[in-house]
């Protein structure tokens, strides 16, 4: 290796003392010591640098190799990538379609149960509402029954103790004393019969309106139940018919 630069320092001398020819760059060398110096050159350089220059000439197709192999692995790696994207799309779409479907399904199913609770719901209200105007009706004729029949007993002992007032009347008419006495009776037999209708008549009126009262709860307390079941199926959910 030392021979070699030894040679390219005989070269530079050469080149540097040659003579230059008039009007230009140029010089004139010894060819043949030139070429001696080359040759040296030549035999210096070790069998490496040979090898090396084949690495260098075998460079370019190595780096095509890889290079076209790199780029196999990563069409194949994409081509997998797209695959394994498409099936997991498919998995996930059959995964959604499959949840809206048990999903149509449960709602279905509890629609169809809350359609089903209500018109139960309406129909025992139906009956209740039908029971109370029945009960309504049945109370409301005994009341309107009881209440005919103390308002004719007490007209009947009215006109009764009106018939004895006046007979008493007629039989005491030639007695002043008598006669007085007879009207305060009868003024008083009046009076306790007119307080008698009376308080029939309050009786009446105070057993209809406690029999309505209760009649209305009944009603108020159905209405309550009907809305909660109407109010469940707008919404979705499960009515509670508890009160």
């Amino acid at each position: 290796m030392y021979r070699v630069f030894e040679a390219l320092d005989e070269l530079v001398t050469i080149v540097e003392e040659a003579r230059g020819l008039p009007m230009t760059a140029s010089c004139v060398v010894p060819r043949g010591d030139v070429l001696e110096l080359l040759d040296d050159v030549r035999d210096a350089l070790p069998g490496e640098v040979d090898d090396a220059q084949d690495v260098l000439d075998h460079r370019d197709k190595m780096i095509g190799d890889a290079t076209t192999q790199v780029a196999i692995a990563v069409a194949d790696a994409q081509a997998e990538a797209h695959r394994l994207v498409s099936t997991a799309r498919a998995e996930a779409d059959a995964t959604v379609n499959g949840a809206r479907a048990e999903a149509d399904r449960i709602l279905g199913e509890a629609s169809a149960r809350a359609e089903a609770m209500v018109g139960r719901a309406q129909e025992d209200a139906g009956r209740i509402v039908q029971s109370g105007q029945d009960q309504h009706d049945s109370l409301v004729s005994r009341a309107h029954a009881e209440a005919e029949r103390a308002i004719a007993a007490g007209r009947a002992g009215y006109e009764g103790s009106v018939a004895d007032g006046r007979a008493e009347q007629a039989r005491l008419v030639s007695q002043t004393e008598v006669v007085q006495v007879a009207y305060a009776e009868s003024a008083r037999i009046l009076d306790g019969a007119h307080a008698d209708v009376d308080r029939l008549r309050q009786d009446c009126d105070s057993y209809v309106d406690s029999t309505l009262g209760t009649l209305e709860e009944t009603l108020t307390t159905t209405l309550r139940t009907v809305g909660r079941g109407r109010t469940a199926l707008r919404t979705g959910g499960v009515a509670d018919f508890r009160d």
